[in-house]
């Protein structure tokens, strides 16, 4: 792994609790809601919630559905316990299936896309009821890649961690005492049966957290990542992924309100 993607985590857990507290704060807010899904980035921003904000003013919602693996549910519920937040949970099976039943030839991206939405409305009118706001659980590896749902999970009013990549998560997890079962398991939408993140992407989080750093951060072209020992193959394949789902990264783009006048 990059030394460069090292750091000191308790420095920054200090710093990303500093950065939700503030924030909500300038919002006219003190309270947060997230959705646990038993994976590590939603444990992670959990935690770190809860050291921002107290374990009471953090309201944790387990969302699973029919589809879901019972270990997801079984470690989000870890999570809350262990932090001792308040949380709830609902099947949210009920809310798609007349979608599904009308569009029976519907492939499994489409019901993600749909899943991911229906639990972010949820998300959001749990915060309207809890009077916080809703925060972002996605990592930066997953933001360059475009590996979120447009008003699905890529949708919150707070994104504390989109600046750490997975590699990192995993290290600041670790620190603050997240089970070793959620930190190491598979990393899973868990959005269908078998379904997991890297199998989607073609590449492993590992090779993409360096070289999207190599990318981005260092700025170096696809040739000069590979001269450092990466497949170029996968530099290709990290390098089209991004440029694909750029579009996922930017505000809609809109016209100005200048009108052509004859």
């Amino acid at each position: 792994m990059l030394k460069e993607l090292t750091f000191d985590p308790e420095r920054e857990a200090d710093r990303i609790a500093v950065f939700i507290r503030d924030n909500l704060a300038r919002a006219g807010f003190h309270r947060a809601v997230l959705g646990v899904s038993g994976g590590i980035d939603s444990a992670l921003v959990a935690a770190l919630s809860v050291r921002a904000l107290g374990a009471e003013n953090v309201f944790g919602m387990l969302l699973p559905c029919e589809r879901s693996n019972p270990s997801s549910t079984a470690h989000g519920r870890q999570v809350v316990e262990m932090l001792g937040m308040p949380s709830s949970y609902l099947d949210i099976t009920p809310m798609y299936r007349p979608l599904v039943d009308a569009s029976p030839d519907m492939g499994g991206i489409r019901l993600g896309n749909i899943m991911s939405r229906l639990r972010m409305v949820t998300l959001f009118d749990c915060s309207a009821a809890f009077n916080g706001l809703v925060m972002g659980t996605g990592n930066r590896t997953e933001w360059l890649l475009g590996y979120f749902t447009i008003y699905g999970d890529g949708a919150s009013a707070l994104k504390p961690i989109t600046h750490l990549y997975k590699c990192q998560v995993r290290a600041l997890s670790a620190h603050l005492g997240i089970p070793d079962e959620i930190v190491h398991k598979a990393p899973s939408a868990d959005l269908w049966e078998g379904q997991t993140d890297e199998a989607d992407l073609g590449f492993s989080y590992d090779e993409a957290d360096q070289i999207l750093f190599l990318m981005t951060e260092a700025g170096l072209t696809d040739a000069a990542i590979a001269e450092r020992g990466f497949d170029a193959r996968v530099v290709a394949a990290v390098r089209r992924t991004m440029g694909r789902t750029a579009f996922k990264r930017v505000m809609p783009a809109m016209l100005s309100t200048v009108w052509e006048t004859r």
